[in-house]
């Protein structure tokens, strides 16, 4: 073989060094992806929503994880569609374009998801996490220096809040569940059926109450509804 010639079918990765590293880069990014879209979307809050109503309910595995995730993903994606729009607007359509870098492209992208995450937490925990990392805490109303925030704190404080939102609506939804489950248990206490399982004779009232008050469009709305 002449020297200086590569064979077809070959990538001579000696001769941009820059190029392989952006396809180590964006193979990276897309292997965190799935990670990304958990911690820096609405997934968290939907998910374990949807999983203490479940519980909740005591229907065991019904509905089953995979379609708790389905609802969880479209739910997301709905949420989400402005932000993403942004995104698309923004940063991928001048990428395709080549009038900007993938640099540039990642710069852009991250814009309208820090502007969702930041809407929709709570400033105690953004100054928390500030001062953790010791970051200067932005002034409340500040939005253009709350912009300027590292992802490493934006994010954690975001997942941190979805979390506190999401036991919150889990603990609203178990209330009207537990009670039912605390009148069938007296009920059959007083009638000395000790033996006969409590959650046998209130699954059937569980679900009368969630179709009676037509708990899907109800949960589902709520959901939507508290983000910003």
């Amino acid at each position: 073989m002449p020297d200086g010639i590569i064979p077809e079918g070959l990538i001579n990765i000696n001769g941009d060094s820059v190029q392989v590293l952006e396809i180590l880069f964006l193979t990276t990014f897309i292997t965190l992806l799935p990670f990304l879209v958990v911690m820096m979307t609405s997934f968290t809050r939907f998910i374990i929503s949807l999983s203490f109503l479940r519980t909740a309910m005591g229907t065991q595995q019904t509905p089953p994880n995979m379609v708790l995730v389905g609802l969880a993903l479209f739910l997301t994606f709905f949420t989400m569609s402005p932000t993403i729009s942004r995104i698309q607007t923004e940063a991928y359509e001048p990428y395709l374009e080549e009038e900007i870098s993938q640099e540039e492209f990642f710069q852009r992208a991250v814009v309208p998801l820090k502007d969702f995450m930041l809407r929709n937490m709570k400033a105690s925990t953004l100054e928390m996490y500030c001062d953790l990392a010791r970051v200067e805490t932005p002034e409340t109303g500040d939005e253009d220096a709350a912009m300027e925030l590292p992802l490493r704190v934006i994010v954690p404080a975001f997942a941190t809040c979805e979390l506190q939102k999401a036991f919150n609506i889990g603990l609203l939804l178990y209330i009207p569940f537990l009670l039912i489950d605390v009148i069938v248990s007296c009920t059959l206490m007083s009638m000395g059926m000790i033996m006969l399982p409590p959650s046998m004779i209130s699954a059937p009232f569980k679900l009368l109450l969630f179709v009676t008050l037509n708990g899907w469009e109800l949960l589902f709305s709520t959901l939507v509804q508290g983000f910003q």
